[in-house]
């Protein structure tokens, strides 16, 4: 049973996935098929290069502004092990979803002896950092385009429901470990005891100011990594905050719905440029040349990271 739905969980995403680049298949002609194509080989790829560069930028300051967590811990990891975990953290998770993390805190346990339940509690720290800024720029894409952003909206909280029962299970869970003698029960609420630590990490911090500032550098490395990619098709250079800010939301919503964004990724942003007169063909083309970007450059450096990690602490 635990196998079939482990089985469910990473399946269901990439079948989404699937179903959406379905839609964005039987949503548009022959022609406008070939002219995406067309718009995607004529693309201006300095601008795509430059994004994979903004790209890396914010995993190099992620792993940084991961070690100011750790500080007060008192773990000071090599950064160049930061780096390689956070990259392979990503390539992880366009496998399997959410898996990167947990990957992430094993390949610094392993390699900089940091116990696994105390990094990856400082990992959730930075998704919950993470979540508040993502909470700001859906604020300001509401404010810019109130309607499609609720919808958007609207479909990731139609599971609120499971989420709530899946609470309620978990509520009593902990209950039951809280008030339980058993030796097993004991190991397990010591193991989110050092996940709890992990966690409160961030009221410690000694470099606040350095959080912050590489809190917003990856937020706006993130934007520029999107923007930028704007002036590789001529239809679309001219597009102002107005129209990117709410594409980069949705875009970044609909990330967590598939394994890395395939296929509802481009076709939720392509809707967004539509409702600012962008043609069907050219926006598709800009969401596909986006996820492309990214996709790749994690793929690359990713898999670069994956080899590099042993043999790098192998020489140290």
């Amino acid at each position: 049973m635990n196998k079939v739905i482990q089985l469910s969980k990473n399946l269901i995403p990439l079948l989404i996935g699937l179903f959406f680049i379905y839609l964005s298949y039987q949503n548009t002609s022959v022609d406008d098929r070939k002219n995406v194509i067309k718009y995607i080989r004529n693309a201006d790829y300095h601008f795509i290069i430059i994004s994979s560069i903004f790209g890396l930028l914010s995993h190099v300051s992620r792993a940084i502004r991961w070690s100011y967590l750790l500080d007060p811990l008192g773990y000071k990891p090599r950064l160049a092990n930061s780096i390689i975990a956070v990259l392979i953290g990503y390539l992880s998770n366009l496998g399997i979803p959410r898996s990167g993390e947990v990957l992430r805190a094993t390949a610094m346990d392993r390699y900089d002896n940091i116990p696994f339940q105390k990094g990856f509690g400082t990992i959730i720290a930075e998704r919950v950092i993470d979540l508040i800024l993502l909470f700001i720029f859906v604020c300001i894409a509401l404010l810019l385009q109130f309607e499609l952003i609720m919808d958007v909206l609207d479909f990731k909280l139609s599971n609120l429901k499971y989420f709530l029962v899946i609470l309620i299970i978990l509520s009593f869970g902990l209950r039951f470990l809280i008030y339980s003698k058993q030796p097993f029960a004991k190991k397990i609420k010591l193991f989110l005891t050092e996940i709890w630590q992990g966690f409160l990490s961030i009221k410690k911090i000694k470099k606040k100011g350095a959080f912050i500032f590489h809190t917003l550098f990856i937020w706006l490395m993130y934007i520029l990594m999107f923007g930028v990619i704007k002036y590789s098709i001529p239809e679309t250079a001219n597009l102002g905050l107005n129209a990117l800010i709410p594409a980069f939301v949705i875009g970044g919503l609909s990330i967590s719905i598939t394994n890395g964004g395939i296929g509802i990724y481009p076709y939720t942003v392509s809707l967004v440029l539509i409702s600012f007169g962008i043609s069907k063909d050219s926006s598709l083309a800009f969401g596909w040349i986006v996820w492309s970007c990214q996709t790749l450059m994690i793929l690359a450096f990713g898999a670069i990271a994956f080899f590099a990690l042993p043999l790098i602490n192998r020489q140290h």
